[in-house]
């Protein structure tokens, strides 16, 4: 396939480069609402594959060779009459808002599936992806976070795109002059006509009842090649976390539609709803009222917030909740919005003044996926993870200890066992993208000599550390080597 490069981001947006890729039913969901409350809607239809043009497009810095994973990627377009929501009263800080239908409108979209080839792979899992637009394409990054997991368990990858600027086009906040910049904010259906010329979308308010629909077609068996789902987790990153939030405390408790929630990167706020027509306006809506997840609803969230979500312009901090029967918030310092692991080869586009962080926040997320699968077939819940340690005022500060490295939250071998600074805190470049990508400070080579009396004592607390963060359920042991990557032994010269 070929694809855009995007960097997600909730309240920016920019396109980063060209990138082009070549098990039997599990029990149902114990945590799972019960059959006779889940809405029974109209569903999309999902019968009509798409084909032709220049092939699939989604915007990927990371693309995947599926062939050798074993899987298969179709695309289809949905289609049908969605309905728009309304509210008569506000979007209190509780979250339990009292969403009703308001108008209608016919959608044509389209969605992606990646999924074993050979049926008996299938975990039973679905994990739906509401595309990220915040890069005026179409992009993945869950994905791109989640992939090694997803393949190696064989649950299925469902993308769907929901936002209006991902199929017709809108507005880019930030532009980067990178290869294939030029498809930002122009949307499927200009991008190629040909494959995707029949698509239209009705605008934001829309999107979230076509991501209802797709979801009852998809627990259907549509477009799934015969599997039979036993659990949909929806899920969503940066500005389509926003749009999770919203989701759940509006629309969740209508339509149960959904059996559990993997939240990445959320801010404060949910997606707002707008009228037909128009796109959901993050830039503007940020500063709103900040709102919890509702704690009414009997479906598990799990939250994963980075460093920089915390306490910078998503302020995630004001909208901070305890950890409960059916919620958990992994919080994990040394890490950022977007990342060099998200970046991948088009971090050398990306000039911050500093080298960009390099946490291995996919690492942690890549467990709590994992945790929250856990969760919905066994009922054992994830590991309760301490929080970042912010002092709060009226503007919250992240605590850091004299190397500049966040204190609390979930610990990892390069931010305990540290040759640099692992920060949420952006380089001296002061462009709004750079205000995302956080950064990664070099020690001093007098510092690492005080750390550290030889390569083989660095690399012995690195090994601990990873063993340490394994044994806390915040790191799957399947990762262990993926997390031992990040030592630098080459670093300490003595």
């Amino acid at each position: 396939m070929v694809g855009v490069a995007v960097l997600t981001l909730a309240s920016v947006s920019l396109a980063v480069g060209v990138a082009s890729a070549g098990v039997g039913s599990a029990s149902a969901s114990p945590l799972a609402g019960a059959p006779g409350a889940r809405s029974n809607g109209p569903a999309a239809d999902l019968s009509t594959e798409l084909s032709g043009g220049q092939g699939v497009f989604m915007g990927t810095a990371i693309p995947v060779d599926l062939a050798r994973a074993g899987y298969v990627e179709h695309e289809f377009a949905a289609a049908g009459t969605a309905t728009s929501y309304k509210t008569d009263s506000p979007l209190g800080a509780d979250g339990r808002w009292a969403f009703g239908p308001d108008a209608q409108a016919p959608y044509r979209t389209r969605v992606l599936v990646r999924r074993p080839a050979n049926p008996s792979r299938f975990s039973g899992t679905v994990v739906v992806e509401w595309l990220n637009v915040s890069g005026g394409v179409d992009a993945d990054p869950e994905w791109a976070t989640l992939h090694e997991e997803l393949i190696r368990r064989g649950d299925v990858w469902v993308g769907v795109s929901a936002q209006r600027i991902g199929v017709v086009g809108g507005p880019v906040l930030v532009q980067v002059n990178v290869p294939g910049s030029d498809a930002a904010g122009k949307g499927l259906a200009a991008i190629d006509p040909t494959r995707y010329g029949s698509l239209q979308h009705p605008g934001d308010g829309f999107a979230f009842d076509i991501y209802t629909q797709v979801a009852r077609a998809v627990r259907g068996g549509a477009a799934l090649g015969g599997l039979h789902p036993q659990r949909l987790i929806a899920a969503g990153e940066s500005q389509s976390a926003f749009a999770m939030v919203t989701y759940y405390n509006g629309v969740q408790p209508l339509t149960h539609a959904f059996d559990g929630f993997f939240v990445h990167s959320r801010g404060a706020i949910g997606l707002p709803l707008v009228p037909a027509g128009q796109y959901a306006d993050i830039a503007h809506a940020i500063a709103g009222t900040p709102a919890i997840f509702r704690t009414d609803q009997r479906t598990p969230v799990m939250d994963v917030q980075t460093e920089t979500d915390v306490a910078s312009i998503l302020n995630s901090y004001a909208a901070r909740q305890p950890d409960s029967g059916r919620f958990r918030l992994w919080e994990v310092p040394g890490t950022a919005h977007a990342d060099a692991h998200l970046l991948a080869s088009n971090l050398r586009y990306i000039d911050c003044g500093v080298s960009v962080n390099n946490g291995p926040l996919h690492v942690v997320a890549k467990a709590a996926m994992h945790a929250l699968k856990t969760w919905l077939v066994s009922s054992s819940a994830p590991a309760r993870a301490p929080r970042i340690d912010v002092a709060a005022g009226a503007k919250p500060v992240i605590v850091r200890n004299a190397d500049g490295i966040a204190q609390g939250g979930i610990r990892t071998p390069p931010l305990d066992v540290p040759v640099a600074a692992l920060s949420g805190n952006p380089g001296p470049n002061p462009s709004t993208i750079c205000l995302l990508l956080g950064s990664t400070t070099a020690f001093s080579p007098a510092r690492i000599a005080q750390l550290y009396p030889s390569r083989a004592a660095y690399l012995k607390r690195f090994d601990a550390a990873a063993d340490a963060g394994i044994k806390a359920g915040f790191i799957l042991r399947e990762d262990r080597q993926a997390l031992l990557a990040f030592a630098e032994p080459s670093r300490i010269n003595h």
